[in-house]
């Protein structure tokens, strides 16, 4: 169990006045040695705090005195000091199987943690909850929580899993909804495995069994060219029309029954199957942006200034282990590109490396295939004939590989060697992570200057009519 180390003290602070410095080891607080940073907010909120310090080899006391609530104006530099509760699944689907070598050590955990649920919406088998995991839920009130679903047939489950404790892990799930706990379901669909009648089982089974979750979004697996797994493979276009037909036909039964639709397709099978996206209100407030539903209707509605708030930025398959703020992913972010050169921003609301081409310079809009598709008509109704969308192959991860947020510098670098020079090329943020691609490379790497922009719909606009 490591302590919590401190990365910032804020100016004028609670912090600051009690002489608490960056590099300061958390020992402990009153007398406690919090596990994670939830149980470290709750110590720092209390109006008087006996702070034990490491500091250069010695145990400094600090005593702080505050109002009740205030800030003490300290971040650190994880979300948990004790260990990573790592997954005991085996699931052929895992994409963290399906990575090359020579990544992040960072990249490789394989989390089932319910307090990363909690932070940064991971999604938890719940195969490794306890007892006292259940107390601590519904005690602090740790919600919402995201649970892999995948099947409700035990032994399907089971089988998915490849963990017997599949077949009876659920029951935690009805625990946690008996208690209040609000939890968004998800369920990872695999062709020839949990498609056709065990997905209808399954959506019937979660109207029947587990009828207060809040959402349950139905995903397709990312297959990558690592796999080793001989039964994965990517949907057809008409396996995704049957999935997206059957998750409407069950939307249509729980308005009905429930009141609300429930479940959800994700924007892929949509794209895949080539069906027009449905309403924006039809994803009733889009409870799982960012798993990838509604995405694409949240980013039209941006773009074309239907939206009056940013709908969130999407926490990312890999958003907590590198770069992530330790108090989750609903808190403040800093941009992705924070490492870039000063004097880097420019009006578009993004950040600039490199040498920003003039602001009447055509632009290239840098994205995945999947990205191409949504974007390339929004572009164009801007009447802009010097705007055009930038599609990237993912070379590096292969596959039915797609999304703007696997995008690698590796991929982009090759895409931007045949594009002209003296264009001025926006880059999503959601790539990046402590201004890093997954590959290891950054932006300055790349052989055009480049914008990172936040990834939506208004960002986009700004940086276009900029």
């Amino acid at each position: 169990m490591s302590a919590p180390r401190v990365t910032a003290v804020a100016v004028g602070s609670v912090a600051q006045r009690a002489g608490l410095r960056i590099g300061d080891e958390l020992l402990a607080i009153n007398g406690h040695v919090p596990k994670d940073v939830i149980e470290y907010q709750q110590l720092i909120d209390e109006p008087e705090l006996s702070l034990d310090v490491g500091r250069d080899g010695i145990v400094v006391e600090l005593d702080v005195l505050k109002r009740a609530g205030e800030p003490l104006g300290a971040q650190v530099d994880s979300a948990l000091f004790d260990r990573v509760r790592t997954c005991d699944n085996h699931c052929e689907f895992c994409f963290i199987y399906q990575l090359p070598p020579g990544l992040r050590p960072s990249l490789y955990v394989k989390d089932d943690d319910y307090r990363l649920s909690f932070l940064y919406g991971n999604f938890t088998t719940l195969t490794r909850f306890t007892e006292a995991d259940l107390e601590r839920v519904v005690t602090e009130r740790l919600s919402p929580l995201n649970v892999s679903i995948h099947a409700t047939d035990p032994d399907v489950r089971a089988t998915m899993l490849r963990n017997r404790r599949g077949a009876t892990s659920l029951r935690w799930l009805r625990a946690l909804l008996d208690h209040g706990i609000e939890v968004h379901g998800q369920v990872v669909v695999c062709p020839g495995i949990n498609d056709g009648a065990v997905l209808e089982d399954t959506l019937a089974g979660v109207t029947d069994e587990y009828p207060e979750l809040a959402s349950v979004c139905v995903v397709p697996l990312g297959v990558s060219r690592h796999t080793s797994e001989p039964r994965l493979r990517p949907h057809t276009p008409a396996e995704a029309v049957a999935v997206v037909e059957a998750v409407h036909q069950w939307q249509g039964i729980n308005l009905r029954v429930l009141g609300h639709r429930l479940a959800f397709a994700a924007d892929e099978y949509y794209l895949l199957a080539g069906i027009d996206f449905p309403a924006a209100e039809a994803y009733e407030g889009f409870p799982m942006h960012e798993d990838g539903v509604g995405m694409v209707a949240t980013l039209r509605q941006e773009f074309m200034g239907q939206a009056q708030d940013v709908t969130g930025t999407r926490a990312g398959f890999f958003a907590w282990v590198d770069g992530a703020p330790a108090a989750g992913y609903r808190a403040p972010r800093v941009n992705s590109g924070e490492r870039a050169a000063k004097n880097a921003r420019v009006a578009s609301g993004g950040t600039l490396v490199g040498l920003r081409p003039g602001g009447n310079a055509p632009v290239g809009v840098i994205t995945g295939k999947y990205g191409a598709e949504v974007l390339a008509p929004l572009v164009a109704s801007t009447g802009r004939g010097d705007a055009r969308v930038v599609p990237v192959e993912n070379h590096f991860f292969g596959g039915t590989t797609a999304v703007a947020g696997l995008l690698v510098g590796s991929d982009i670098a090759r895409t931007l060697e045949s594009e002209p020079e003296g264009h001025r090329y926006l880059l999503p943020d959601v790539c990046l992570s402590q201004g890093m691609f997954l590959d290891g490379s950054r932006p300055a790497d790349l052989p055009r200057p480049v914008e990172v922009v936040p990834t939506d719909g208004v960002a986009l606009r700004k940086a276009l009519d900029g």
